[in-house]
């Protein structure tokens, strides 16, 4: 049974970070999504570049980044680690020491990892999110996560996704963030969370 950090609670939109001790999650930016033929619908190819940016605040932040990897051994499919395809996105700035890199097996990143235990040693009370897909994993993380009661900030312009039959990655995005934003999550910009970090530094 996974210990209880506390009562999960609605999100300010007004929260300010530096309350609490945070970790970045990094979900699945992996090159298995990149060699699937539906990348090439995906609607933002470039995630690599808002996710570098949040690993970089995070680090100057002083917070801790976590890498999630999803893999399905034994598959024979792009998930299966014995094709080589499990593996950070190359232009991803790449795992600092003593940042962990976890393999997750289920959706969201808890469930089939010590990913919450992890938090707990390091303090964590809250979390930024971002990852692929954003409807998927990372979404799903952050109902868990909100769930476990950490406060969870999610970063969309860091997430993508593709079309899932008649619905656009507009369609899913735009429903993704109505069901999360402040019930489960605080939707929040890459810049947003730049400026918040350079107004503490000043207020320090």
């Amino acid at each position: 049974m996974r210990a209880w950090i506390g009562s999960a609670a609605v999100v300010s939109p007004l929260l300010i970070l530096g309350d609490m001790n945070r970790a970045l999650i990094v979900i699945d930016v992996q090159e298995s999504f990149r060699v699937s033929p539906l990348w090439e619908q995906t609607a933002n190819p470039k995630i690599a570049e808002p996710v570098n940016r949040l690993v970089r605040l995070a680090r100057a932040n002083g917070d801790l980044v976590v890498w999630v990897l999803h893999a399905e051994p034994g598959s024979g499919g792009l998930f299966d680690p014995a094709l080589g395809h499990v593996r950070l996105l190359a232009e991803l700035d790449q795992p600092a020491p003593g940042e962990p890199v976890i393999h997750k097996t289920s959706h969201n990143a808890f469930t089939t990892t010590n990913l919450q235990q992890r938090l707990t040693e390091a303090g964590v009370r809250e979390l930024v999110v971002c990852g692929i897909r954003t409807e998927q994993c990372v979404e799903t993380t952050t109902r868990v996560g909100s769930d476990l009661g950490y406060q969870v900030v999610f970063v969309t312009e860091a997430t993508t996704t593709n079309p899932i039959g008649t619905l656009g990655t507009d369609a899913i995005i735009e429903r993704t963030e109505a069901v999360l934003r402040d019930r489960f999550a605080r939707i929040a910009t890459v810049a947003e969370l730049e400026a918040e970090a350079a107004a503490e530094v000043s207020a320090a």
